[in-house]
């Protein structure tokens, strides 16, 4: 692995709430897997930096309604939020 993986307590309990499906699942285990390799994720993933105050955030869509911020920091890998578009932006 290239990276640590660290989780943020705002994701812990994201995650915890979050009931993922068997599709979810699995595309949030390839999600999580390349990011870890340094891989670069495919189109379908729509991966990109945000704006603002989250600029130091990237976010990615594991499946349309589902949402995965992360940062790379040095050698870790921080996953900040997991969750719907409304779930992670009206915080």
């Amino acid at each position: 692995m290239k990276y640590q993986l660290e989780r943020s307590n705002n994701f812990k309990r994201s995650f915890k709430k979050k009931k993922l499906n068997d599709e979810e699942e699995l595309a949030y285990i390839d999600v999580i897997f390349k990011l870890l390799n340094g891989i670069e994720l495919e189109e379908k993933y729509k991966d990109h930096q945000l704006k603002g105050n989250l600029k130091e955030f990237r976010e990615c869509h594991i499946k349309p309604d589902l949402l995965l911020t992360y940062k790379i920091i040095d050698d870790t890998l921080i996953l900040a939020d997991i969750g719907s578009h409304s779930e992670i932006f009206k915080k």
